[in-house]
Formats: C-alpha cells, structure tokens, sequence
C-alpha cells in the first residue's frame, strides 16, 4: 500500500526531470531562481507537512532568494 508521501515524492521526481531539459537556454540568474523556487517549494512542503500554501510559499520565498544571490 502506498502512502500519500511516497506517491507525492515520485511525481516529484518526475517533475524534475522533466523541468531539467528546459534549463539549456536559461542565464545563469535564471536557472538560480528556479533552483531556489524548488528548493523552497521542497522546505514550505516538508516544514508544513505537505500543505500546498506552505509548498507555494517556499516556492516564492525561495524563487526570490535564489534571483537575488545571482545578482
């Protein structure tokens, strides 16, 4: 039996492979800002146990910092 957890970490796996082949033509600000964007969306899900406002959230706050340090 698969749990909500182990089915939410496979898809987002997935995603990320699939988001990886779009990078190729990103600048170097670009690809930082979404690393950061995923990175925060993986925090705001794991610190709030799966909430989408806290995945979102991350996902902003993250995006955010991950454009600034570029700069």
């Amino acid at each position: 039996m698969k749990t909500k957890h182990t089915v939410s970490v496979n898809t987002l796996i997935v995603a990320m492979f699939l988001g990886l082949g779009g990078c190729s033509g990103m600048s170097t600000q670009d690809k930082n800002t979404a690393i950061g964007a995923g990175v925060g969306a993986i925090g705001g899900a794991v610190l709030t146990g799966g909430s989408a406002v806290g995945t979102v959230g991350g996902a902003a706050v993250g995006g955010v910092v991950g454009h600034k340090i570029s700069k």
